[in-house]
């Protein structure tokens, strides 16, 4: 029976990845803040025949995520960690981010992830097999300058986790990142204005189900603003400028 955690379940991609996986024969410990709408999730996924474990925590409390990933494989061994929870953060009025706010920012979406994804790699290396999803965004190449520190703990996540493939891989623990584009979910709603190329969360749950199953570094979609975020930081700045500048125009001219 495979075993599969997943933080961020309750809402957004988190919650359709849930429901993707949900099926007979599957073990799901599903991890969030939000308990009423962990329940939900976890229901749907109970009624398509999963055996599910809910927990409401806030992955930034390090003792109580590392004893959770030790208490859930002490009972099976995970086979599949996915580190979904993340925040925006950020500042749209033309403000600089309050400091409390990047603080805040950077200690759910990167080092919230790693009191999950650490614990896990240590055991998934004791028995040589396993596999970690690291939730990253196509706001790692292309930096937004709403929200550095989401753009910085998301380019964090990337670094860390192609790193970590390197090193694990050829120990039997597969790691891959996941970077998509705009993502039609409660959290990302909260980027107002143009938002090009946007897919539902359960078209972007299977397009990183099939990811994870070959095994890819990273999967990063859609091609067309993958392409674009990841060939962005090799142009001069003045030519990133003037493409920032057209892309604001374009924004303003939809809403």
């Amino acid at each position: 029976m495979p075993r599969i955690l997943i933080t961020g379940a309750s809402s957004g991609i988190g919650a359709a990845l849930a429901r993707h996986y949900a099926q007979p024969g599957v073990s799901l410990i599903l991890v969030g803040r939000n308990a009423e709408r962990l329940e939900i999730v976890a229901r749907d996924c109970r009624a398509s025949g999963a055996t599910v474990d809910a927990a409401r925590l806030d992955t930034r409390d390090r003792d109580a995520a590392v004893a959770l990933v030790r208490r859930s494989d002490a009972e099976t061994p995970l086979d599949l960690v996915i580190a979904n929870a993340a925040v925006n953060g950020g500042n749209q009025e033309g403000q600089v981010e309050a400091e409390d706010v990047a603080f805040e920012t950077a200690d759910i979406n990167y080092t919230g992830s790693l009191n999950v994804v650490l614990p896990s790699l240590t055991l998934m290396l004791e028995r040589g097999r396993g596999q970690i999803v690291l939730l990253s965004s196509l706001a790692a190449y292309a930096p937004l300058q709403d929200a550095p520190a989401y753009s910085g703990a998301k380019a964090a996540l990337v670094a860390h986790g192609l790193a970590l493939r390197q090193k694990v891989g050829p120990r039997g623990v597969k790691v891959n990142v996941v970077t998509p584009g705009y993502v039609k979910t409660p959290m990302g709603g909260e980027l107002k204005g143009w938002r090009p190329l946007e897919i539902s969360a359960e078209e972007a749950a299977v397009r990183i189900a099939k990811g994870i199953a070959a095994n890819r570094d990273v999967i990063a979609f859609p091609f067309i603003l993958a392409a674009l975020a990841r060939t962005v930081l090799l142009l001069p700045e003045n030519v990133r400028k003037a493409g920032l500048y057209a892309f604001r125009f374009q924004r303003r001219k939809r809403r």
